[in-house]
């Protein structure tokens, strides 16, 4: 057994699941492994449980930083040996609750913060680790705190996700929204004598659909398309009533570089505008959003991933396209350079058993070994 696949172990044997998605243990381990490395280490969490880890090593810029979530999905009843603890598969595999999505990339990185100490560090700029929480329910505890608050700050960053080792380095900007419509109750007996909520929607979502979705339709960069799609509906208090509110929500996908969420909000909000609604009858507000990014393949993040991995595996880099979105959207409008790696075949993620290449993972640490190596200049 590699010593990655001992790191790996050790991460999945400690319970980060969501829900309650408590992160205290494995962030524990985490953070002693890094202190025992020679990092400075902190651990950081807005709400109680959901704890961050944050370790760095040398000073000054760049700082070059890897990202990983380290809250997993509950196990379903497919699992046929302990979810928590890793086990041969006898394939070469190890399976483990999280080992692909996301505790195989932890690992991984785990192991590139200890053999970068044992090289004596950066000779320039700063290396940093980061481990969040609050991943797989989407929610703000986790990596968007780190870089709300701060703590979080790179020039560079290697967002963790199971991507078999190809490289992602553009992704889609995402906008939720809400969408309120207003009426007026009465007998389903006289409806005549009310103003039907969802009746209101339905024409709203078909002008939207219609108008918006024909615009959407013509628009593209590369594998990129602008989409939107409805999610959820709620409406009417029972069926013997004129419903007085409906509500949708609606999820709208913006292209890298060339869509952002305030335009993609005003636009909808226009175009629902020209429905022919009253005024006061309807109300669109923004859930949450934030916007995509693009990076280009001379940018020094990206070439160094490209060059580690033909230098590792003797072939050309492969790039693919995300279809839905990682935490590095908390960091898409800092500037910073954004890579998209980890071994780990996303299809295996969140499913019974799920399993990771030993010699994949390997390959994965000797990739991002030789990252930091040529961008900060670590010894051999």
């Amino acid at each position: 057994m590699h010593d990655v696949t001992r790191l790996l172990a050790g991460l999945v044997a400690r319970s980060s699941v969501t829900p309650p998605g408590d992160t205290t243990a494995v962030c524990a381990f985490i953070a002693q492994t890094l202190r025992d490395a020679g990092y400075a280490v902190g651990v950081h969490a807005r709400t109680p449980g959901v704890d961050n880890v944050v370790a760095s090593l040398g000073s000054g810029a760049p700082v070059l930083a890897f990202n990983c979530h380290i809250d997993t999905v509950a196990p379903d009843a497919g699992w046929t040996t302990d979810p928590f603890t890793l086990t041969a598969t006898g394939d070469g595999r190890f399976a483990g609750l999280g080992a692909v999505n996301c505790k195989g990339s932890a690992a991984a990185q785990l192991w590139l913060a200890q053999q970068s100490a044992a090289a004596g560090g950066p000779r320039r700029g700063t290396l940093m680790f980061t481990f969040a929480g609050d991943e797989e329910r989407l929610g703000p505890d986790g990596t968007r705190y780190l870089a709300e608050t701060g703590l979080f700050k790179p020039d560079m960053l290697v967002m963790a996700a199971p991507t078999s080792n190809t490289l992602m380095v553009e992704e889609r900007g995402v906008l939720w929204a809400r969408l309120t419509t207003q009426g007026r109750a009465a007998h389903a007996g006289d409806p005549a004598a009310g103003d039907n909520a969802i009746e209101r929607m339905v024409r709203l979502l078909a002008h939207l659909r219609g108008a918006l979705g024909a615009r959407l339709a013509t628009r593209c960069l590369g594998a990129h398309h602008s989409t939107l799609n409805i999610g959820t509906i709620a409406g009417g208090a029972n069926t013997n009533v004129v419903p007085a509110a409906c509500t949708v929500t609606l999820d709208r996908r913006l292209l890298p570089a060339e869509e952002n969420v305030g335009s993609a909000m005003e636009e909808m909000r226009a175009v629902l505008a020209e429905a022919g609604e009253p005024a006061g009858t309807w109300q669109l507000d923004r859930m949450t959003g934030t916007n995509g990014f693009r990076m280009s393949p001379d940018q020094p993040l990206v070439a160094a991933f490209s060059a580690a991995v033909q230098d590792a595996t003797g072939r050309a880099a492969e790039f693919r396209v995300p279809v839905g979105a990682s935490d590095a959207r908390f960091l898409s409008d800092s500037g910073a350079q954004i890579v998209i790696f980890g071994p780990g075949d996303d299809r295996q993620g969140h499913a019974a058993n799920e399993a990771i290449d030993e010699a994949e993972l390997v390959a994965a640490c000797a990739i991002q070994r030789a990252v930091v190596r040529k961008l900060l200049g670590t010894s051999s």
